[in-house]
C-alpha cells in the first residue's frame, strides 16, 4: 500500500486520552525530540489543568528551545499560567544525597559496586519530588535511545541494588556501622538510614513502575525522520519497549520533504524518493500505529510562538502547497522552461558539431 492511501495521523489521541500521567518521548539523537515534546507539552497545557515536562538528556536543549532558563528546580514557562519546565542531571549530584563526606563516600562505593544504581536513585529522587507537586502530566524530553532504555530499566535495577545490599548486610553485619563509626557519623547516617532511605526510593520507584506500565497512564511517544539509521533505531526501541511493557502508539516522522510548489532542485528530488521509500517501510511496519509526519523547514522551531505556530502540524496533517499561481504565472513558468529547453538544445548542436570536426 502506498503512503498516498494512508489516511494521515495526528497526536490528537494522546490528548483526548485524559488518564495519561506520563508521556516519554524519545528516539535517535538529532531528530528533533526536543522541539517535539515541547510541542506536546504545549498543546497538552490547553487540555490539563498543569503540565511538566522534564528533559533528562545531559545535553539540555529545552532551555534554548523555549529560550528561557532552566534548572533542576520546575519553573513556569513564559506566556503560561500551567506549563512548568525543568531540566534535571541524570546523575547523582553530592549535594543531592547529603553533603556529607562520609555519606558522599558510601554512597560512591555502592554506586561503584552496582552499576547504574546512582541513575536509579537519582531518578527516584526525582520522581518522589514530582509525585508530590500534583502535576496532571508528566512530558519527559529523554536523551539518546540507549540512555532512555536504561532510565526505563531503572526500576529493576535498584530493586537488584537493595537485594545485593541486604545480602551484603547478612554477610558482614555490621560492617556499614563500624564503617559510620569510622567516618565519625552519627546515627543519621548509620547502616538503618542508608536501608531506609534505598527502601524508600524503592517504593517510590516500584509504585512509578506500575504506572509506567499501565496504558491508561503512560506512552511513549517515539521521534525519528525518514532515514535507514532512524528507522532502525525506531524499530530497536520499538522493542525494547516491548520488552518493560510500556505503551508506544504514536510516530512522529519529522524533516519530511515534500513537494512543494517550485522545487525543482535535483539533490531535494533524489532526497524526496529516498524519504519515500522508508516513509512506505514506517507505514509497513507499523500499520497499526498513529504516524504523525511533520515538514523539514528551512529555519529552527524556537521560542514560545515559533512552537505554537508549528503546533498545528500535530493536530491536523500539514498540507503541501501545490497550487501553481494565476494564469499568468504559469505562462511565465512555461515561458522560462521553453527558454531552457532552448539553451539546453543550443548546447547539444555545439557538442554534435565538436564531434564531427574531431
Amino acid at each position: 500500500m502506498s503512503t498516498a492511501d494512508i489516511p494521515e495521523g495526528t497526536v490528537r489521541n494522546i490528548l483526548e486520552q485524559d488518564t495519561l500521567k506520563w508521556v516519554f518521548v524519545g528516539g535517535k539523537g538529532g531528530v528533533g525530540k526536543t522541539t517535539c515534546s515541547s510541542i506536546l507539552s504545549i498543546l497538552l497545557a490547553q487540555v490539563r489543568s498543569s503540565v511538566l515536562i522534564i528533559s533528562t538528556d545531559p545535553a539540555h536543549n529545552l532551555s534554548d528551545v523555549f529560550q528561557q532558563r532552566f534548572t533542576k528546580t520546575p519553573t513556569l514557562v513564559n506566556g503560561f499560567s500551567n506549563l512548568y519546565a525543568m531540566e534535571v542531571d541524570p546523575n547523582v549530584e553530592n549535594d543531592d544525597i547529603g553533603g556529607n563526606e562520609g555519606m558522599d563516600s558510601l554512597f560512591s562505593e555502592l554506586s561503584n559496586a552496582i552499576p547504574g544504581i546512582d541513575e536509579a536513585m537519582s531518578f527516584a529522587e526525582m520522581l518522589k519530588l514530582v509525585q508530590t507537586m500534583g502535576y496532571s502530566c508528566i512530558v519527559f524530553d529523554t536523551a539518546p535511545t540507549g540512555h532512555t532504555l536504561r532510565l526505563l530499566q531503572l526500576p529493576s535495577t535498584l530493586e537488584k541494588g537493595l537485594q545485593k545490599v541486604m545480602s551484603l548486610k547478612s554477610k558482614f553485619g555490621g560492617l556499614i556501622s563500624q564503617m559510620t563509626r569510622l567516618f565519625g557519623l552519627d546515627d543519621e547516617f548509620g547502616e538503618d538510614a542508608i536501608l531506609g532511605r534505598l527502601e524508600s526510593m524503592k517504593d517510590v520507584i516500584e509504585k512509578v513502575n506500575k504506572q509506567f506500565k499501565d496504558p491508561d497512564l503512560t506512552t511513549f511517544v517515539c521521534v525519528c525522520i525518514p532515514e535507514f539509521l532512524s528507522l532502525y533505531e525506531t524499530e530497536r526501541l520499538v522493542q525494547e519497549l516491548a520488552k518493560v511493557e510500556i505503551d508506544t502508539h504514536n510516530i512522529i516522522i519529522n524533516q519530511v520533504l515534500y513537494d512543494e510548489e517550485d522545487v525543482e532542485s535535483k539533490l531535494l528530488k533524489a532526497r524526496m524518493r529516498m524519504q519515500k521509500k522508508y516513509l512506505d517501510q514506517f507505514y509497513m511496519l507499523y500499520d497499526d500505529f498513529n504516524i504523525t509526519k511533520l515538514p523539514l523547514l528551512p529555519q529552527e522551531v524556537t521560542g514560545v510562538e515559533s512552537l505554537k505556530a508549528f503546533s498545528r502540524n500535530f493536530i491536523s496533517p500539514y498540507q503541501p502547497s501545490t497550487s501553481r499561481g494565476t494564469v499568468e504565472d504559469v505562462e511565465r513558468r512555461i515561458s522560462t522552461l521553453k527558454l531552457q529547453l532552448e539553451d539546453t538544445e543550443a548546447e547539444l548542436d555545439r557538442h554534435r558539431k565538436g564531434k564531427q570536426k574531431v
